[in-house]
């Protein structure tokens, strides 16, 4: 079992921290935030639900950010206070910069919707290693777009299995061609004018609210704990994939305890390709 630290306590670092204490996927939960106690008020509000939910894990807030270090995973939030935010380049790279240094080679979880540029400033910049810089918002873009697809199929959403491309809100690829429900190939089960509707509303499904975030947060630092089979939609510093280097973009990805072990690319038909290389280039 693993501690977690989490970079932040806002809405979006409680909504994390209550989903990774209600999944017991780990032992610790670390809240780390500047402001006040908040931390540790959240941290005790979380570990008092424990008793109605029955998880075993422990929280604590701290305002020390050395304290990261020895954790297993890293997880990049946002500010609490009355003006929170996520940690964004702008005005945070020199923080979560310090921060990932003290986690030594830990894998960095990006939570928030807007922190691309805040991962390739970090591997460009700082040197960090690429493989540890990992954001989980496409997992939350890939359940709200497998929920569509189960409507217009008719069927269960666990039985559909796909994944996201390039770069929310503007440019988000679905790599069809790859995509199946309950085995068989989308494409054969959808009309091009339902996938045509599912596409048309990709856009408005972004950005996803800060409780879907802690959820995909939660998903992608379980599979990095217990190194899962499964690949995860991730935003990864792309080396190469796509014929892109140093820009973010969504891919699915092997993980496992040093971070991304490696990404996998999709079946791709010469349209989504296009599609996302061209995502990529801006």
């Amino acid at each position: 079992m693993s501690t977690v630290a989490i970079l932040g306590a806002g809405e979006l670092g409680g909504a994390t921290a209550h989903a990774l204490a209600e999944r017991g996927c780990v032992s610790r939960v670390l809240l780390i935030d500047p402001h006040g106690q908040v931390a540790a008020g959240k941290a005790l509000d979380i570990q008092q639900a424990g008793a109605i939910s029955a998880f075993p894990t422990r929280l604590e807030g701290t305002t020390d950010p050395t304290r990261v270090a020895g954790c297993s995973v890293c997880v990049v939030a946002d500010r609490a206070g009355p003006a929170a935010s996520e940690w964004r380049r702008d005005d945070s790279l020199d923080t979560v910069a310090r921060f990932a240094r003290d986690a030594a080679a830990a894998p960095l979880v990006f939570a928030g919707f807007g922190q691309e540029s805040l991962m390739r400033a970090l591997a460009a910049e700082t040197g960090i290693a690429r493989r540890r810089l990992i954001g989980s918002a496409p997992e939350a873009l890939v359940a709200a777009v497998r929920a569509m697809v189960a409507m217009e199929a008719g069927c269960s959403v666990t039985e559909v299995s796909l994944s996201v491309l390039g770069r929310a809100p503007r440019a988000i690829v679905v790599p069809w061609v790859e995509a199946s429900i309950a085995g068989y190939a989308l494409e054969k089960v959808l009309t091009q004018a339902q996938l045509a509707r599912v596409e048309a509303r990709l856009a408005r499904l972004w950005p996803p609210g800060p409780y879907t975030l802690g959820l995909a947060a939660a998903e992608v630092v379980e599979a990095i704990v217990r190194w899962s089979r499964r690949p995860r939609c991730v935003t990864a510093v792309l080396d190469g994939e796509f014929g892109a280097r140093g820009q973010a973009g969504a891919i699915p990805a092997y993980l496992g305890p040093s971070g991304i072990e490696r990404t996998s690319v999709p079946v791709l038909n010469t349209r989504e390709r296009v599609q996302v290389e061209a995502a990529l280039e801006t």
